[in-house]
């Protein structure tokens, strides 16, 4: 018998949730010391500001996004993803963070949400991407 998923969840395994394939860059930027992903991807994992694929940012409050938002636009330019990731609420956690105040921060920089997922039991996780009206020449 299966195990329905937790509620908040679509029963999508995490990595496709993500948009993680095998081979693609991927970057955990502020990931908590006891974070990992759900199974082990076969990507190239990037550190220090080499451009990316697919990158996941833990934020813990909205005074993070002015100072890294910028820097993680430039890296998943012009056609990467960004998930930014805050605590969940349903998950007992506490953040000044909501999907509203991190659209407000993204949308002025040139880039739009496209998509809100539970990444886990504790993280919640908005997916953003460059406007394709933006993706000619670097905005930031």
């Amino acid at each position: 018998m299966t195990t329905p998923p937790p509620a908040g969840y679509s029963g999508t395994p995490q990595g496709k949730k993500l948009g993680i394939k095998p081979g693609i860059r991927l970057a955990l930027i502020n990931p908590p010391a006891d974070w990992s992903l759900a199974e082990e991807p076969d990507v190239d994992w990037v550190t220090g500001r080499k451009p990316a694929d697919v990158i996941i940012a833990f934020v813990r409050a909205a005074a993070e996004l002015p100072a890294l938002l910028p820097a993680l636009g430039k890296r998943i330019f012009p056609a990467g993803a960004l998930w930014i990731a805050w605590p969940r609420r349903a998950g007992g956690h506490t953040s000044d963070l909501t999907d509203n105040i991190v659209r407000a921060a993204v949308l002025p920089l040139g880039l739009v949400d496209v998509k809100i997922a539970a990444i886990d039991n504790d993280w919640s996780g908005m997916k953003v991407v460059w406007r394709l009206e933006n993706r000619g020449e670097k905005k930031l």
